[in-house]
């Protein structure tokens, strides 16, 4: 794998395609050209149809929306690398942790049935920040074990979006693994933004105002009624201004609840007007670019459905980060 080399690329649960507009580069965000990288994807898979109406919009290959449980590991190309936002509801604090509970939390175990078979030569798992410390920690020990029975050298980390000029304090962990025949461990990039920079390599992260065209200039469906805000009060006398967002800073979390936010939720939302008391909820649009997600990436569906997508995704520029890395760190060490 070296720096010409090309990744044939295999995406699990793919959604609507931030992953994988990552892992492939060649799109703008901010007026930062994020480069072309040396992967190509040939084998993409999601169960959901809205979400892979949107990924077919944006790609030029297809996407198998078979569920993966029912794809026998031989149906799949050859490839080098992996990528798998594998289900993070049964992990999630949202989601209840129901972690192995739910058949949705034993759908890692497709990867490593994959892995086992084709052993690419390196692969990238995300899930939520939750997965740390569930059960004490050991569900993810539990995994990384999986994962490192399968031939892997297994590193992770806990990411910050914030931290790579995403406009939003997304925490995820990824595990990377590195196949034991290459003899090194995969080193995690480092941060190119930060809350407070102290050295000239580093950027001052990327605030939510940075995304937003206008406060005020939108459809008045995003706004929020006279009697949510007076539902908000009754609900919570201590703290009757809901979860906005400060615009001088990158927004908290968003989530697939976006689709049904509630002033009386933790989900962000935007104040227009203090004086007014006038809330409303972000756009699908600046939804997406809270995410890192270019203007034209499309998405297909109702503003309930591209909510969802969006909230499900990976952050692109994240992504194109750890691929990119990668990249580097396979050409270092010499893999063609």
């Amino acid at each position: 794998m070296t720096s010409k080399t090309i990744l044939r690329t295999v995406s699990l649960f793919s959604g609507c395609g931030g992953s994988d507009l990552g892992a492939q580069g060649d799109f703008l965000f901010l007026d930062k050209y994020y480069s072309r990288l040396n992967t190509g994807i040939v084998f993409a898979n999601d169960i959901n149809k809205k979400a892979a109406s949107t990924y077919s919009l944006n790609f030029e290959h297809e996407i198998d929306t078979r569920s993966i449980q029912d794809i026998s590991a031989d149906e799949i190309p050859n490839h080098e690398l992996l990528i798998a936002g594998f289900p993070c509801q049964p992990f999630s604090v949202v989601g209840l942790r129901q972690g192995f509970e739910d058949i949705r939390g034993q759908l890692f175990q497709d990867i490593t049935r994959i892995l086992q078979y084709h052993q690419p030569k390196a692969f990238i798992a995300e899930n939520v920040k939750g997965l740390v410390n569930m059960d004490d920690g050991n569900v993810l020990e539990y995994i990384i074990d999986e994962f490192s029975n399968t031939g892997y050298k297994v590193n992770y980390r806990v990411v910050n979006s914030a931290d790579f000029g995403v406009p939003q304090k997304r925490q995820r962990i990824f595990i990377v693994g590195i196949h034991d025949s290459l003899g090194f461990e995969y080193k995690f990039p480092y941060p190119t933004h930060t809350e407070f920079p102290s050295f000239l390599t580093e950027q001052e992260w990327i605030p939510l105002g940075a995304i937003l065209d206008s406060l005020e200039s939108v459809d008045s469906k995003y706004y929020f009624s006279e009697r949510a805000v007076a539902g908000m009060k009754r609900a919570n006398k201590a703290f009757n201004k809901g979860r906005y967002q400060d615009l001088e800073k990158p927004c908290n979390t968003i989530t697939t609840h976006l689709a049904k936010v509630s002033l009386n939720g933790t989900d962000p939302v935007l104040l227009v007007d203090e004086n007014t008391e006038l809330y409303r909820r972000f756009t699908p649009r600046e939804a997406a670019r809270i995410q890192s997600f270019p203007d034209d990436f499309k998405f297909v569906g109702s503003d309930g459905d591209a909510y969802r997508q969006i909230g499900n995704a990976i952050p692109p520029v994240v992504m194109w980060h750890i691929v990119k890395a990668l990249i580097e760190q396979t050409s270092t060490n010499g893999v063609a």
